[in-house]
């Protein structure tokens, strides 16, 4: 089935309509010559300006040069600073796992401490060798003080 066209006409120029596409007509690139592209003389006060201003003078070597050293100096300060204060951190950790250790040690020695403690033999020691007894309900003594929480020595002690 062919593709049906309609053509119309307005005044001088004709529209084709229907499922085709139109060919572009190709646009002619404009000619450069030589001479078109080439820049217009330059006054030659106006060349020596641009070629003294890409030239490095002293004044300008001499700044360029004391930004780089300090540039170089700030650097190297800081890679100082940085590996001092990762000695620092080091140091750090090295204490705690010293002090985490000797807690750990502290420890065990409070264990043992309180584990060889033998009651019984105290208790041996003090009554036969020493003498000592329990107080009896009549020795003992309770009072009360609303003053103050603290008991001082140099205050009487009431009697019942």
């Amino acid at each position: 089935m062919a593709a049906r066209k309609n053509v119309r006409s307005y005044g001088n120029s004709s529209y084709v309509q229907g499922n085709t596409v139109r060919k572009a007509m190709p646009v002619p690139l404009p000619v450069h010559t030589p001479d078109e592209n080439r820049r217009p003389p330059v006054n030659h006060q106006v060349r020596r300006n641009r070629e003294k201003a890409l030239q490095m003078d002293l004044p300008y070597v001499v700044m360029l040069t004391i930004a780089a050293v300090c540039t170089l100096c700030l650097c190297v300060n800081y890679l100082h600073l940085q590996s001092s204060i990762t000695a620092n951190i080091h140091g750090v950790e090295l204490l705690e796992a010293k002090l985490e250790h000797l807690k750990t040690e502290n420890d065990a020695l409070e264990m043992n401490i309180n584990t060889s403690v033998d009651l019984d033999h105290i208790y041996k020691v003090a009554t036969e060798e020493l003498g000592m007894v329990y107080a009896n309900k009549d020795q003992i003594l309770h009072y009360d003080k609303t003053e103050s929480e603290y008991v001082r020595q140099n205050e009487d002690i009431p009697k019942h």
